[in-house]
């Protein structure tokens, strides 16, 4: 089976980050060939060098490609035999999840958001406007400096206050543990992350707003399109 990553050439010469999105993309190549039965579970994937030759890449991004695999108990290194697929039974939830198809995430995540605010719409309190708007203004702070990780947390935050105001302590929690595969989206980011923060600011404040107007059709059309814009 052939792929077509040609494109990954053009990383090969790159900054150094550029080149851990080269990996990346071997990697996510690697999961599809098994999700698709193509290397199937207990059996061995191709060596280093059939690897190489495969995605026309240096070694180093091969190898970092597996060692991201096996930190994710997809695959387990056996030394004098090869690496092998382990049973997805095998590998932590979160990271079953960090691996599965991203548009099957984000359609899980349009439930989580949108029962959340509805909620939230309904039984927001005083405390929890103030913390929305705290989280927002450190958002805002994030994106004029132009720090990324601290974009990423302020905008987990903000999601967060507004699952808290649900007032259903199951679903918040259910959130909590969701944000480990929403702030791994978003740091395989491509460049430009945080303009996207920033083109997305006034519809993270409308958000809070329709929330604290308790207004449940303008907050539902507010995630949705806040949602749509994650793609």
């Amino acid at each position: 089976m052939m792929f077509n990553l040609n494109i990954i050439c053009l990383y090969m010469n790159s900054a150094p980050e550029k080149k851990n999105k080269l990996s990346e993309q071997i990697k996510q190549a690697l999961i599809k060939d098994i999700n698709e039965g193509v290397f199937k579970i207990g059996e061995k994937i191709p060596t280093e060098p059939e690897l190489m030759s495969r995605f026309a890449v240096g070694r180093s991004s091969i190898r970092e490609a597996i060692k991201s695999l096996t930190e994710s108990h997809i695959l387990t290194v056996r030394q004098g035999y090869g690496t092998i697929v382990n049973r997805i039974e095998e590998q932590p939830i979160e990271h079953r999840l960090r691996n599965s198809d991203f548009a099957e995430i984000n359609y899980v995540r349009t439930m989580l958001e949108k029962e959340i605010v509805s909620l939230a719409a309904l039984n927001r309190s005083e405390q929890d406007i103030i913390d929305m708007e705290q989280s927002l203004e450190k958002r805002r702070l994030a994106i004029s400096q132009e720090i990324y990780e601290a974009c990423i947390d302020a905008d987990i935050e903000f999601h967060m206050t507004i699952a808290r105001a649900s007032g259903n302590k199951v679903l918040a929690d259910l959130y909590l543990s969701f944000t480990t595969i929403i702030r791994d989206f978003f740091s395989r980011r491509e460049p430009g992350g945080i303009t996207k923060f920033a083109l997305s600011h006034h519809l993270h404040e409308k958000l809070a707003g329709d929330i604290k107007a308790k207004s449940l059709s303008n907050a539902l059309s507010t995630i949705a399109t806040i949602l749509d814009n994650n793609h």
